[in-house]
């Protein structure tokens, strides 16, 4: 039994967990502003839907790994970088001698205008004379929204070690808060109502806090065979419940329905 129809149209997106070890095991998450239409108010990761501009194949003089992915794979990623450009300020990119970003990468208004459509990011990108690190990226998990809900997303997500020498700010529209956290701390902050916590990104905060660090985390992803989390909604005596798949790393999973809406 479904609340919409399977035939909803599915949007692909891309969310980036930023990762850290100093001065403890961290993780980048914003706060969604609590007009946006999507998981408002929520304490999330960066990230959102992948746009015309990320397939660019002008994209190819402006990267480093180009040859190592399929277009999918190029365009998702340069989406997920781009939006933690835009939502937090960080860009994963390296300069011509190979060294990575470092400082403030662009004034807000640049951002701002980014995330409005005035400005094009790959414009930004080469005015910096640097190049998006699509190998810096490595593949955490994939979640299809369920037929909840009439917006339904493919989002890849992908583990990244932060560059060390930039800092996170909130963009003031889309997220109103930049925070780097302790997966577990999330975790509890959602337990105690606290902060509001959705679903997948409880799961994947689960999935985080099994690791020692970031260096282990992205270890951790990279060996995992990854497996398409497509949650099943199941009647129990109880009620019904969204279901994941056993083989897709977060143990037996069957939350009930009341608590992912």
């Amino acid at each position: 039994m479904t609340d919409t129809p399977a035939t909803a149209d599915i949007k692909p997106a891309a969310t980036i967990l930023l990762l850290r070890d100093a001065p403890t095991f961290e993780v980048l998450m914003v706060k969604r502003h609590h007009q946006i239409d999507f998981a408002s108010g929520a304490l999330v990761f960066p990230g959102g839907k992948s746009h015309a501009g990320d397939h660019d194949r002008n994209w190819e003089n402006h990267t480093v790994g180009w040859e190592a992915y399929d277009a999918d794979q190029r365009g998702l990623r340069i989406a997920a970088i781009r939006e933690v450009f835009e939502e937090a300020g960080i860009l994963l990119a390296r300069r011509r001698d190979g060294q990575p970003m470092s400082g403030e990468a662009c004034p807000m208004a640049v951002r701002r205008a980014v995330d409005e459509g005035t400005t094009r990011f790959i414009d930004v990108v080469s005015s910096l004379d640097a190049y998006l690190d699509l190998d810096a990226l490595t593949v955490f998990a994939r979640w299809i929204t369920p037929p909840l809900t009439p917006k339904r997303f493919d989002t890849w997500f992908y583990a990244v070690s932060a560059p060390a020498e930039q800092l996170a700010a909130c963009d003031g529209r889309e997220t109103v808060d930049a925070e780097w956290i302790a997966p577990s701390e999330a975790l509890r902050l959602a337990a105690a109502g606290e902060r509001k916590v959705i679903f997948p990104t409880r799961m994947n905060l689960q999935l985080l806090a099994e690791a020692g660090g970031a260096e282990d985390a992205v270890s951790r992803a990279a060996a995992r065979t990854l497996v398409t989390v497509q949650p099943q909604i199941q009647s129990r005596p109880s009620g019904r419940v969204l279901v994941l798949p056993s083989d897709a790393g977060y143990g037996v999973v069957e939350e009930p329905l009341e608590n992912v809406m």
